[in-house]
């Protein structure tokens, strides 16, 4: 039924009558947004069948707000906002035609109405329609922040005014469809979402380990692209668990290489429950049955003990080096107060990680830091010199590791998933957030593909055979470090 015929000028009128409840809402709510006032659904009755006999809509200011019972006073008090507002429009389910009637009717307020230009803001007139959420999902899984999510759908409305709903009911919008979406629970709606890449891709990779409780706590993945990637680029290998994922932050690892262009490649992830040495030993066991027994020549990790003894006892036969990017870190750490004394200890320090390769020159110049800033004893620096070799460059001028010694792998890696993931995500949407973080890194493979086809090398004035050979063979970037 079209509501607009019911009335000339569409304000209410006793005995009209309508063919559903709804109608008879829909009616009401588009003379209050005429009038600038805000609805309210009120009581109902309903017969032994379920059917709705009578039904009360308000205005939203009808009754008064409750006296507050209790000994404690709460921290924060609303306002306000009922002033025993009588307007109503009662209906009542007449037998004969089956249809809804107007049976009680007041239009009088006791209260000043809202401007025309606030109309859209009232409760009533706001709602966000499936076509709205369904916009709103894509936003909100490309990672646009819900502001922004807002302010782009009042661009193309043309004008917030046109939207039809505000920035809080995108928000209970969002929070209802994950909530919906766990109604199993994190674990079952992690499970579904594994089923879905298993059915989109055969080749996907996925483990989960239980405790004594049959409770999840470690969880491993790797989609088919990365299981490719770690077939081409795998030999060298950093593992990081220096990003908290979730609300309870719980560790994720990151096993990671360059590509041809000296790109970032993720070969896959674990989330883990704990740091510990049982943790590591699953997640490594896990790497290898997912990469078919494959290992790395040389994997790079943080100063971890754990993370150590497990390698030592899955991977002995690796090469187990230290990331730069993390000794430099605790360096600042223990050392920080050196960089604001301009201390030489900063400058000895890099010296003998990165450019020294002598062995001798690394014992002369550490031997003669030591002495001058009176460290002897102190036992983060003489432990880090007892593992000299698993980071110093002198030591390391016979192991492979591609370069990736440098802070520029953990650096860029963990801004692109801090630009990309939230402490307040749950699992299902860390892994679809997460796979933007992989997506962008394929992409931008992708561009660096095109570039190489689409220039040519930069061989320079000294055109020998050899040049030319290598700028066909390797990538312009491998090239240019050639």
């Amino acid at each position: 039924m079209d509501c607009s015929k019911l009335a000339a000028d569409g304000t209410p009128e006793l005995g009209m009558e309508f063919n559903s409840e709804e109608d008879a809402y829909q009616f009401y709510n588009k003379y209050a947004f005429k009038m600038d006032f805000s609805v309210r659904k009120n009581y109902l009755n309903k017969d032994k069948d379920g059917v709705t006999t009578s039904r009360r809509y308000s205005c939203c200011k009808e009754g008064v707000k409750r006296k507050y019972e209790g000994d404690v006073m709460p921290k924060r008090t609303r306002a306000p906002t009922k002033t025993r507002c009588g307007a109503k429009m009662v209906i009542v389910l007449f037998r004969g035609t089956m249809k809804y009637r107007v049976h009680d009717l007041v239009l009088e307020h006791n209260h000043e109405l809202h401007i025309a230009q606030c109309a859209h803001m009232m409760p009533s007139q706001r709602k966000v329609s499936e076509t709205q959420g369904f916009q709103a999902e894509i936003s909100e899984d490309a990672g646009l922040s819900l502001k922004q999510s807002h302010e782009l759908m009042g661009k193309e409305a043309g004008g917030m005014g046109n939207v039809g709903y505000t920035r809080e009911d995108l928000k209970r919008y969002l929070r209802t469809r994950r909530e919906r979406s766990l109604k199993y629970g994190e674990a079952g709606s992690m499970l579904n979402y594994f089923q879905e890449q298993t059915l989109e891709n055969p080749s996907f990779f996925h483990a989960v380990q239980l405790d004594c409780e049959e409770q999840i706590t470690n969880i491993f993945w790797a989609d088919a692209g990365m299981l490719i990637d770690y077939k081409f680029f795998g030999d060298v290998v950093t593992f990081d668990t220096t990003y908290k994922t979730n609300k309870e932050y719980r560790p994720l690892g990151v096993f990671v290489g360059f590509n041809q262009h000296r790109q970032i490649v993720i070969f896959d992830a674990a989330l883990m429950y704990d740091e510990t040495i049982d943790s590591f030993k699953w997640v490594f066991g896990t790497f290898l049955e997912a990469m078919c027994g494959k290992r790395p020549s040389t994997i790079l990790t943080d100063q971890d003990h754990a993370m150590a003894a497990a390698l030592s006892v899955v991977m002995p036969e690796t090469f187990h080096g230290l990331c730069t990017f993390h000794i430099r870190r605790n360096f600042m750490k223990h050392f920080g107060n050196h960089y604001k004394e301009n201390s030489d200890l900063p400058y000895m320090f890099g010296a003998c990680m990165y450019e020294f390769e002598e062995v001798e020159q690394f014992n002369r110049v550490w031997e003669a830091m030591v002495k001058k800033h009176n460290l002897e004893n102190n036992e983060w620096l003489s432990g880090l010199y007892r593992i000299r070799d698993k980071w110093a460059r002198c030591m390391m001028k016979e192991r492979w590791t591609a370069g990736m010694r440098s802070t520029q792998l953990s650096e860029s890696l963990n801004a692109a998933i801090k630009n990309h993931l939230k402490l307040d995500h749950n699992l299902v949407q860390f892994f679809r957030h997460f796979n933007r973080v992989v997506d962008e890194k394929r992409h931008n493979e992708l561009i660096a593909e095109y570039e190489m086809r689409q220039k040519l090398s930069m061989v320079g004035l000294r055109q020998t055979p050899m040049l030319v050979h290598a700028s066909e063979t390797y990538s312009p970037t491998v090239f240019v470090a050639f």
